[in-house]
């Protein structure tokens, strides 16, 4: 189990939180609720969204890597 005060519990934490949003985004109640805002604190799951959306690649094949670091070396 990852912990959220070490480096890679961090890493854990943004990946799943940009995935969630980027997946939240497809969701058409949901992104007009969450992901209308795009300043202030709601503005954070927008731009998690964006993120995810556009680096998708990139978010994937940092998924990939964290879960066999979790899996083979935590």
């Amino acid at each position: 189990m990852t912990n959220v005060y070490s480096l890679d519990g961090i890493l854990a934490f943004g990946l799943l939180f940009v995935c969630t949003c980027a997946y939240l985004k497809k969701v058409p109640r949901l992104n007009s609720w969450l992901l209308s805002e795009k300043k202030g604190v709601w503005g954070v799951f927008y731009k998690a969204a964006v993120i995810g959306t556009r680096l998708h690649i990139a978010v994937a094949v940092s998924c990939l890597l964290m879960a066999f670091y979790v899996v083979f070396f935590k």
